[in-house]
């Protein structure tokens, strides 16, 4: 059996955690710069706020309905995820962690245990430990558990957030109440073809043979099919390293000057170095890009990325920042008003699996010294030790204006218990 849990509206049930006053009000979380709305209460969904909202074309709709906004908080919805999967791997050791809000659990040998009770159990422990709610589907499938995990968050009040698919009549019963366009899986481009066929839900999509579905779908589809079915072809995997690592930003403003750009990518390939260090990873090119701002239609508009391939495989942060300058370099144009760049790193390989070449070679003091950096951000905070081509004084900043404190994760931020 499968079990797919999912954190209910986990952003903004991260802050509610810190500050019960927000119960029961609307709460919404932005993105990067304070951009758009990327997490809703239910009160936020009710008063029709939708998901990707532009929070300047709703700051009044805001503050009409006294809606609470806060800028995203990574660092506390990370520490949150992690005590939750905690929680949840002492119901079973097989666990795969889906995205910072949803895991997946396979029980096996729990064919004469109660699946209701131990949802039950579930949820009184994560929100006892965490505070943070959940939705659980059971199923003998990935994909059902996911229709199941559905069904439990649509109807809370007669499914007290657990749903059980653990018959025939259950199953067909589920796919015909999802609609084709809410199936895992299926995207936009599927979801319009099927329509076209007549196909409007998952049971009727079940009912399409192997042949055209695979063929239409590929082994993919066809996997989702049969799963679908009730036919476990889709197993837990493995938390695997990323295939490339992306660190890009909009700017607060926008940037004229070659410098002040060659300090933010400065600043994105050291982030991406780290990352690389954290998983164990070389990359083996890089992608810089920088682009104007589209919304400005009265200034000229430009866009540009370009590949470096790096000499050897590395993860260096030194060697990075240097790959970023010869592309920004190649790629940057005298009079534009850029709005966003990033840095992204490809071609992933494990750190003791590296391909050395006859003529270039990674300066060996780099390992130790990345180590030694690393060693102390972790220990002092992140950004303490900075290299010559950022700015030491921190004037680059992401617009967090409504950014609320790192409970679980800093000293000095900690909750204040008043007594």
């Amino acid at each position: 059996m499968f079990a797919l849990v999912d954190c209910n509206n986990f952003y903004a049930s991260c802050e509610r955690v810190f500050n019960p006053s927000l119960n029961n009000k609307p709460v919404v979380v932005l993105s990067n710069n304070d951009g758009c709305v990327i997490a809703r209460s239910n009160e936020a969904k009710a008063l029709g706020i939708p998901m990707g909202a532009p929070a300047f074309e709703y700051a009044k709709t805001f503050e009409a309905y006294n809606i609470n906004i806060f800028s995203s908080n990574y660092a506390l919805y990370g520490d949150m995820s992690s005590r939750v999967i905690n929680l949840l791997s002492e119901f079973t050791p097989e666990v795969e962690i889906y995205s910072i809000d949803e895991a997946f659990l396979k029980f096996v040998g729990f064919e004469l245990f109660d699946f209701q009770e131990i949802g039950e159990q579930m949820r009184k422990k994560v929100t006892k430990g965490t505070g943070i709610p959940i939705s659980i589907g059971f199923a003998p499938t990935k994909a059902l558990s996911k229709v199941a995990n559905k069904i439990a968050k649509k109807f809370p009040e007669r499914t007290n957030n657990v749903y059980l698919i653990d018959s025939e009549e259950k199953r067909i019963k589920a796919l015909k109440w999802l609609s084709i366009e809410d199936v895992w899986g299926i995207g936009r481009q599927h979801t319009k073809r099927l329509k076209y066929l007549n196909i409007h839900n998952a049971y009727q999509f079940t009912q399409l043979s192997d042949d055209w579905v695979r063929k239409n779908m590929s082994v993919v589809g066809l996997r989702l099919k049969h799963d679908l079915e009730g036919k476990p072809t889709m197993s837990l995997e493995a938390t695997a390293n990323k295939k490339m690592i992306a660190t890009t930003r909009s700017f607060e403003g926008m940037l004229t000057s070659y410098d002040d750009i060659r300090e933010r990518l400065s600043t994105f390939a050291i982030s991406c170095a780290e990352k690389l260090r954290r998983q164990d990873s070389h990359c083996n090119m890089i992608m810089i890009f920088l682009h104007t701002n589209g919304f400005r239609k009265d200034l000229p508009q430009y866009g540009r990325n370009i590949v470096i391939k790096t000499s050897y495989p590395t993860n260096s942060s030194i060697d990075l920042v240097k790959s970023a300058e010869i592309g920004l370099k190649a790629i940057f144009r005298d009079g534009y008003h850029y709005k966003k760049a990033g840095v992204i790193v490809m071609g992933l390989t494990p750190s003791n699996q590296k391909q050395i070449t006859l003529f270039d070679a990674e300066n060996p003091k780099h390992l130790p010294l990345m180590s030694i950096v690393d060693r102390l951000n972790k220990a002092y905070g992140n950004n303490k030790i900075k290299f010559g081509s950022q700015s030491l004084g921190r004037q680059w900043k992401m617009k967090q204006e409504r950014l609320s404190p790192r409970y679980s994760t800093n000293i000095n931020e900690i909750i204040d218990i008043k007594v």
